[in-house]
């Protein structure tokens, strides 16, 4: 059986999304702490805040945030620990 997104129940693997913008140091940290973090656990998604005004309005110097499965759980950095629970949560929604 299927979920409405088409995957099989229980086998949907959460998104890690990274709110960016260019020339941004801490961005860089952050997409490396994801990368090595979500890694066959999660699919990562990076948006540059500077190609939408509501989301450069939205966040601002507040990047990079993190969220899963749309929910932010750090900004400016991301705890490897913090992520794996965010990570492990998601999973079990």
């Amino acid at each position: 059986m299927t979920a409405a997104g088409g995957t099989i129940a229980g086998d949907r693997r959460p998104t890690v999304t990274v709110y960016t913008r260019r020339g941004c140091h801490l961005c860089d940290e952050a997409l490396a702490v994801v990368a090595a973090v979500a890694q066959g656990r999660a699919a990562v998604a990076v948006v540059d805040i500077d190609t939408d005004p509501a989301l450069v309005e939205r966040y601002t110097v507040r990047v990079p945030v993190v969220a899963v499965d749309g929910v932010e759980i750090a900004e400016y950095e991301v705890s490897p620990a913090v992520l794996v629970a965010a990570l492990t949560a998601a999973a079990d929604r």
